[in-house]
């Protein structure tokens, strides 16, 4: 009961957070932890666990940490850029909510929420800092990329608990 708890509460909005932040971190953490068995999957998202599905996000996830270092990524915010976070979000909620056998749609509500909070809080921490502490974006990109993984491993791990 604990874990599941963690799950509504920690685990689904944080990804969605990470969505927010950078865009195929999440779904690609997921993907592995599907391929390699630790999350059961519903019969409608078992493509998530393909190779082939697995291998793909995690080639656009590098491409995307990539794009951030020398700041040619569009901005988080912007309409097109933002819908995408907010799908992705939704979709990761609603993956994780079914393999719980739990209620989809609040999986979905707690991804997208979570995207959205992610993205706009995000962009604004990135200028603050880069302007505060006078650094180069490719500093706080390679910040938020460390966070992103490790705390999409870490949400991840609480899901599979």
């Amino acid at each position: 009961m604990t874990l599941e708890v963690l799950t509504w509460l920690i685990a689904i909005p944080m990804l969605g957070f990470i969505t927010g932040m950078r865009t195929l971190t999440p779904i690609t953490v997921l993907s592995w932890f599907a391929w390699l068995h630790l999350l059961p999957l519903d019969p409608w998202a078992t493509w998530a666990g393909k190779l082939p599905v697995v291998l793909g996000f995690t080639l656009l996830a590098a491409m995307e940490y990539a794009a951030d270092k020398y700041g040619r990524s569009p901005r988080p915010t912007r309409p097109a850029v933002l819908l995408v976070r907010v799908f992705l979000g939704g979709l990761v909620g609603a993956i994780i909510a079914t393999s719980l056998d739990a209620p989809t749609s609040e999986g979905i509500i707690l991804g997208v929420l979570g995207a959205l909070v992610g993205a706009f809080v995000a962009y604004q921490l990135r200028h603050q800092l880069t302007s505060r502490l006078g650094c180069k974006v490719w500093h706080i990109t390679l910040a938020e990329d460390i966070f992103a993984i490790f705390f999409a491993i870490f949400c991840m791990g609480i899901v599979t608990g």
